[in-house]
């Protein structure tokens, strides 16, 4: 009775301990090392406008793509590549491309695919969804690059249900494909030093979509430098890290600077929130928070502790959903 017992157990998908170690022997490795883009994983790229993150991924495609190592990742070995973006004319994205090119020569020829009629489809749309999977069988690709992803919906991104739909279509073209994608994001416009995925606009959904984040800043508007944060569901922590332009090719490249180390964080005290009021007279909980966030260079939680911490001791007061100081 014991080898019926264990044949259904395995067909109704219940799996004893050492019959997922034997069909789960090891985890498949990454994509990009170390750990920044998990196979059949989400990886969300975001910084303020202007700051790269475009140029960034073009170059992760081309390595990617030519099995290169750049721009301080290792590609353990090459992947076809196919790249929806949505910002620049065909010719002008084929003029971007072309000094990338020279330094790996033709190694990404074949296995680099531009989808140039993406312009137009939204992934929030059946039909759309259909053109990018027929697109990316039609590519054989293994790595999807969405960018921007602003462009492939029509959402209200500061709605968390939209959001999370959009999110779940994600799934959906991740899953129906089986490549991993690399989707292009804006942040908000207030961030905070310790902040990463909360970053990005509608970050409460995309936090339950995304396996890694990366976050550019810019940390002098004087030098082609930025500083690159991460955060990880499965990989370990890194470091920031810093990375220079070359005018010449467009490949961001290991820079020999560190990247400066963070101010202490503090406790948000009473009369950090007084001030926060103070410039602003009164103000919602979401509209005190982000400014005692922008002003204190705290993460969201310790923000509002401290505007419940004043509210329990009296020191603000909170009427009709506005916050002021007592009169």
């Amino acid at each position: 009775m014991r080898p019926a017992v264990k044949k259904e157990s395995s067909a109704s998908g219940v799996l004893s301990l050492g019959q997922l170690l034997e069909h789960n022997p090891a985890p498949t490795p990454a994509l990009v090392d170390p750990g920044l883009l998990p196979a059949s994983g989400i990886l969300f790229v975001g910084g303020e406008p202007k700051v790269g993150k475009s140029l960034l991924v073009a170059n992760l495609a081309l390595a990617l793509a030519s099995g290169s190592s750049r721009a301080g990742f290792t590609i353990p070995q090459a992947r076809r590549v196919l790249i929806c973006q949505f910002e620049l004319p065909t010719p002008q994205f084929a003029a971007r491309l072309a000094p990338m090119r020279k330094p790996i020569g033709s190694a990404a020829d074949s296995s680099l695919l531009i989808d140039t009629e993406a312009a137009g489809h939204l992934l929030s749309a059946p039909r759309g969804l259909d053109h990018f999977l027929r697109a990316i069988r039609v590519a054989k690709a293994e790595v999807v690059v969405l960018d921007p992803l602003y462009s492939t919906h029509d959402q209200d991104e500061n709605d968390t249900r939209a959001m999370a739909a959009l999110c779940q279509t994600l799934l959906r073209l991740r899953d129906a494909s089986g490549a991993a994608l690399i989707v292009v994001h804006h942040v908000r416009k207030s961030v905070g030093r310790y902040e990463i995925g909360s970053a990005f606009r509608g970050s409460s959904a995309l936090h339950a979509v995304g396996d890694s984040y990366l976050l550019l800043v810019r940390p002098s508007p004087q030098i082609p430098t930025v500083e690159l944060r991460f955060q990880f569901r499965y990989a370990p922590a890194q470091e920031p890290r810093l990375l220079s332009l070359d005018a010449s090719t467009l490949w961001f490249e290991a820079s020999t600077s560190k990247p400066a180390l963070p101010h202490a964080r503090r406790k948000v005290e009473t009369p950090d929130v007084h001030r926060a009021l103070e410039a602003a007279g009164s103000a919602r909980f979401n509209e005190l928070r982000q400014q005692i966030m922008s002003q204190s260079e705290c993460s969201r939680r310790t923000a509002q502790l401290a505007i419940r911490r004043a509210c329990k001791e009296g020191s603000i007061v909170q009427d009709n959903g506005q916050y002021r100081l007592p009169l």
